[in-house]
C-alpha cells in the first residue's frame, strides 16, 4: 500500500473505525451513551463556468479535399449480374434440396422395408 503524500489525516473520514462497535447485541459495556456526532460535510458543488469569448478558437487555415466523385453506375450491366447471381443461387439451392430429398427418401425406405 502506498503512503500519500501531504496530511495523512485527510482520508481520516473514510477509514474503517478501529475501536470495539458500541451498540453491538454481543457487547458487555452495555453504555447508553448517543454515538459520536458526524461532522457534517456539505458538497459545494462543482465551480460556476465562464462561456469562452467569442472568436476564441484558432484560425482554420487547411481545409480538406472536397470529395471525388463517384464513378458512374451502369444500371443495365448492374442487373444482368444480379439476375445471373439469382440464378445461379436458386440453381444451387434447388440441387441441395433434390440431394436432401433423395437421401431422406433413402432413409425412410430403408426403415420401412
Amino acid at each position: 500500500m502506498t503512503q500519500q503524500s501531504g496530511n495523512p489525516t485527510d482520508d481520516a473520514f473514510w477509514r474503517r473505525p478501529t475501536g470495539p462497535p458500541a451498540d453491538t447485541p454481543g457487547s458487555t459495556t452495555g453504555s447508553t451513551a448517543p454515538p459520536p456526532a458526524r461532522p457534517e460535510i456539505h458538497y459545494p458543488g462543482p465551480p460556476p463556468s465562464t462561456t469562452p469569448p467569442p472568436g476564441w478558437r484558432p484560425p482554420l487555415h487547411v481545409q480538406p479535399a472536397p470529395p471525388r466523385p463517384l464513378p458512374a453506375q451502369d444500371h443495365v450491366a448492374l442487373d444482368a449480374e444480379e439476375g445471373s447471381a439469382r440464378t445461379l443461387t436458386y440453381g444451387i439451392g434447388m440441387l441441395g434440396g433434390a440431394v436432401v430429398l433423395i437421401l431422406l427418401c433413402l432413409l425412410c425406405s430403408r426403415a420401412l422395408f
